[in-house]
């Protein structure tokens, strides 16, 4: 039988802690799907898509004609401005983190690494020609742990 979430007026009391970078991070890694938020036509956009963390960059595979490829190779080497999102909130207790990655995108050029992402990273959702990566350099990392409130501390 499948459980109920439970309402909000019954759930017990609950804090919530802010995650350091390295914790944010550590947790991140834990996961492999997450949601990428960049701006297309002036207007925000967020894609499903899983990672791998790698040097402590966030990083993607993506395709030909997509959105976001098509802006990282129109940026003439600044970069495109993007938030990365992952969590693990359980649905029922509501329990749980996020974590937020915001910097510049890049796609990745060289061959070799280019091979290596791609023998770390299989796309979740794979679509023809899913043949370029991104690397989201993180400027600011934040995360946020939602747990009970221990009333006795």
């Amino acid at each position: 039988m499948k459980k109920q979430p439970v309402p909000c007026d019954q759930r017990p009391a609950r804090h919530r802690v802010d995650l350091d970078r390295a914790e944010a991070l550590r947790l991140l890694g834990s996961v492999s799907l997450g949601r990428i938020v960049f701006t297309q036509d002036a207007l925000p956009t967020v894609r499903p898509v899983n990672h791998v963390l790698d040097g402590g960059d966030v990083v993607i595979r993506t395709h030909e004609g997509a959105a976001l490829t098509s802006q990282a190779l129109r940026d003439g080497g600044g970069g495109v401005v993007v938030a990365y999102e992952a969590d693990a909130i359980d649905p029922v207790t509501h329990l749980g983190w996020s974590v937020v990655v915001t910097g510049y995108a890049h796609l990745v050029t060289d061959p070799a690494e280019l091979a290596r992402i791609r023998a770390l990273l299989v796309p979740w959702a794979p679509q023809h020609g899913m043949d370029y990566a991104v690397r989201i350099r993180p400027g600011l990392v934040t995360g946020v742990l939602l747990d009970d409130l221990d009333l006795e501390d």
